[in-house]
């Protein structure tokens, strides 16, 4: 079995209807050993907030080196988005394994007219997964009420319900009391259930659940357990809470990247689940994971000039908050994108709403969406302009439309339901990866990873020897790039998934197919303007260079501007696994730098904290004291110096002492990075890693450790763009040997050309790495397969190139750069 055919096995679940009670999904894990026994549950209930405080609690618990599992719905483009461990998704190969193992005993109960549902299928893989993956606790999203509700089959350690409205009335009660009720069935056994509920949910709560701890939202008359205030908007993307209790133990302050008064009620509620469950964690580690609780689609700022604003409320009261934190912002005129399911209220969400100066109704692609007319009649008569009201149909299409409308200082909110704002944010997120295909074993590996049919694979293989483009669209989209790929001549995989998440779609052919079929899309609506837009810039149809442009990303004055830089390594570190201890004292650095300079160095790296395997991190005032005399002494040097650090602290003492880069080996781990490197107007390298120092421990399981690595980075970009760091700003380095095997490291390093489809410069960092082993290079001699490699990576495009041994590196460089341009070896 394939993924797409277990993704398809799973969607088709949808057609059964919903069953009170957990007995199918208790049932299931009974097949399946109960794998939900042995792990520490976290429930999260409530009408609002939910998916939000789950992330809260999960980001804090990996912050005391918890292993956690999160459990949350609905996704944005990816069904496997739903299931993380540590952040990462589950893979595809275990999404298989598990409905390969249960799709006999589903197929059975279907067949005796009792079967499981979509999502109570998904709980039981969630919970299956986190036991393989062997978390220390699971932090469970309920999907619906609580006392029914699938998630419900664990016994929770700590539980919560966030808040109540009116929701889902046909299903949990026509009143406030009822809708309380079935919610407050999540207590926990052993320790009070915690909640934001107020007035007669409250009451309903305190009935149903005994002890609880209450939370008071910003507006509180004081008398809550816990105390949370509301500092405001401190950025764009970011704002500033903090939490009081006594009782608990509670005393923190911290920035939060969710706007929202109600998102300290959200951090007030996580805080309280935690102390339950790791009683241990400091304020500054609570702090920290409230930080990193970065939750998509909610309240995301995700451009300026004109501000850009995704928001997936989806009821009334979501709409209510919505609008009381765009009154944070300053903006002359708004403009909605709005587009909903047909289930909700649409008069009271509109209502809820600022009046627009303009709005865009729109139609998700999903059964469930209301009709973008309907829409526009709501808002007709909630007494907007009917000449303000613009009838869409594509999402894509009505928020270019928006975009388009809005001056500088205005506002775009796309609101109305997550499946809208998933749509949209493929604006800034869409995978746009290029590479070449030399064989017809490649082609068919890049077919069958895009999870294209094997009848097509089989079919389209042969005729794959070309360019190739690799995206995700929606379904429609993917069915009219499909058919203009065919007119124009060129070959189009699309992945079999069926429904239910965007779709990987494959475009091999010639530069002269790929302008006819890009010529063909803007007329077909449903955002292909954009999608066309984007993939000729990739491809750069007019020229093919082979790295990020200068004059495409304004940054002429970088090392990397006109061609592949090197980056002399410069550990001053006892303990690094090449040169550790050699260059410690200043003199020896400075000497160090000076001898790297003369050889042809563009940048200088200097590390004061080693990342090997197992190395023992090192106190921030140390690391300073490491780095700081250093930098100051060479900073007059004619080369660039970054500081090779993971935290923001360090950077900055870094950047006061003269330095020019950033290097995060940790990939933006510490949320202030990235707001450093907007303030100082510097470049900033992201690097994929897992972690730093690395664990020798940790087991990675990757689908296609390219396409992971592209597809994790590129959340990593947006983070920094958000903050306000411009995409040319930012370089990616796939981090060989973080986290990756020999082989796949080796994967890397051929593909690296891949890369290339984020839109930034490349860094490379392969100086005599372990992976060499794998070839018999001995351990103290790496030089030989490191200089191979570097002209690798130069054929392949590479922007950066970071080496301990610089002249020969540099040699290497500028033969491979010969090789490319040889007309310019005589100039």
């Amino acid at each position: 079995m394939r993924y797409h055919e277990a993704a398809n096995f799973l969607f088709n679940l949808r057609r059964f209807s919903m069953s009170p009670g957990v007995e199918s999904v208790r049932d299931l894990l009974a097949e399946l050993g109960d794998p939900q026994d042995g792990i520490t549950w976290v429930q999260v209930a409530g009408s609002n907030g939910k998916g939000s405080t789950a992330r809260m609690v999960e980001s804090v618990l990996r912050e005391g080196d918890q292993r956690v599992g999160l459990f949350t719905s609905p996704h944005l483009d990816d069904v496997r988005e739903r299931i993380r461990v540590d952040g990462r998704k589950i893979p595809r190969a275990d999404v298989t394994a598990f409905v390969e193992t249960v799709k006999p005993m589903l197929v059975d109960r279907a067949a005796d007219g009792d079967p499981l549902t979509f999502f109570e299928v998904q709980t039981a893989l969630a919970l299956w997964h986190f036991d393989r993956a062997d978390v220390d606790v699971g932090v469970l999203e309920v999907g619906m009420g609580g006392e029914f509700d699938a998630t419900s089959v664990v016994d929770p350690a700590a539980s919560c319900v966030t808040n109540v409205t009116l929701e889902h009335t046909k299903v949990l009660g026509d009143t406030i009391e009822e809708i309380a009720t079935t919610k407050a069935h999540v207590a926990p056994d052993e320790n009070p259930l915690v909640t934001g509920a107020t007035g007669d949910a409250l009451e309903a709560v305190r009935a149903q659940a005994g002890e609880v701890v209450t939370v008071g939202g910003p507006d509180a008359d004081g008398d809550a357990d816990v105390a949370v205030t509301y500092g405001g908007r401190v950025n764009h993307t970011e704002s500033l809470v903090s939490v009081e209790s006594d009782p608990l133990g509670l005393g923190v302050e911290a920035r939060v990247p969710l706007l929202g008064s109600y998102q300290a009620s959200n951090a007030g509620i996580a805080l309280s689940l935690v102390r339950q469950v790791a009683p241990e964690l400091s304020a500054d580690q609570l702090g920290r994971g409230l930080r990193k609780a970065h939750w998509p689609g909610r309240f995301e700022v995700m451009e300026r000039d004109p501000t850009v604003v995704l928001d997936g409320a989806h009821n009334p009261g979501a709409c209510e908050t919505v609008a009381e934190t765009l009154a944070e912002f300053d903006y002359e005129d708004l403009h909605l994108v709005f587009g909903a399911m047909h289930d909700k209220d649409h008069h009271e969400m509109v209502a809820a709403l600022p009046t627009p100066e303009s709005v865009v109704t729109c139609s998700p692609s999903i059964g469930r969406a209301e009709d973008a007319e309907v829409l526009g009649r709501v808002f007709e008569e909630a007494g907007v302009d009917p000449a303000a009201i613009t009838v869409g149909d594509a999402v894509p299409d009505a928020l270019r439309t928006a975009r388009e409308r809005a001056a500088t200082d205005d506002l775009v909110l796309v609101v109305g339901s997550l499946f809208c704002v998933a749509e949209s944010r493929t604006t800034w997120t869409r995978e746009k990866l290029p590479t070449s295909v030399d064989d017809e074993s490649e082609a068919e590996r890049v077919l069958r990873d895009a999870e294209v049919p094997e009848h097509d694979v089989t079919e389209l293989a042969p005729e794959g020897v070309h360019r190739v483009l690799k995206t995700r669209l929606g379904a429609r989209q993917a069915t009219i790039v499909r058919e203009h790929a065919l007119e124009a001549g060129a070959s189009c995989g699309v992945s079999g998934v069926e429904s239910g998440e965007l779709l990987d779609v494959v475009v091999m052919g010639t530069n002269a197919q790929f302008r006819a079929l890009l010529d063909r899309l803007p007329a077909e609506g449903h955002g292909l303007a954009d999608v066309a837009d984007e993939v000729r810039t990739v491809l750069d149809l007019d020229g093919e260079p082979r790295r990020v442009e200068a004059s495409a990303s304004g940054a002429e004055s970088y090392p990397w501007a006109d061609g592949t830089a090197v980056m002399g390594v410069l550990n001053v570190t006892p303990d690094s696994f090449y040169d550790g201890g050699e260059y410690e004292a200043v003199e020896d650095a400075v000497a160090r730098a000076d001898a790297m300079v003369e050889a042809g160095a563009d940048i200088v790296d200097v590390g004061g904290e080693s990342t090997r395997p197992g190395a023992e991190p090192v106190p921030v005032a140390e690391e300073i004291e490491r780095v700081v005399p250093v930098i100051e002494r060479i900073a007059d040097l004619d080369v660039a110096v970054s500081i090779d650090t993971r935290r923001a602290e360090v950077g900055r003492a870094a950047l006061d002492a003269g330095a020019d880069v950033l290097n995060d080996v940790s990939g933006l781990s510490d949320p202030e990075m990235r707001f450093l490197a907007a303030e100082r107007d510097v470049p900033i390298v992201v690097m994929h890693s897992l972690d730093a120092p690395v664990d020798p421990t940790r087991e990675v399981t990757y689908d296609d450790v390219v396409g992971d690595v592209v597809d994790e980075l590129r959340e990593r970009i947006l983070l920094a763009e958000k903050a306000g760091v411009p995409r040319e700003h930012v370089v990616v380095d796939p981090g060989l040997g973080f986290g990756k095997s020999a082989s796949e490291n080796f994967e890397l390093l051929d593909r690296l050309d891949e890369l290339r489809g984020l839109g930034c410069p490349v860094l490379l960092g392969h100086s005599r790495k372990s992976m060499f082993g794998a070839l018999d290079a001995p351990t103290d001699d790496r030089l030989a397969s490191t200089v191979a490699a570097t002209s690798l990576a130069v054929e392949r495009g590479v922007d950066v190139i970071r080496v301990h041994d610089v002249a020969e590196n540099v040699a290497a460089v500028r033969v491979a750069e010969a090789a490319m341009d040889a007309e310019t070896v005589d100039e």
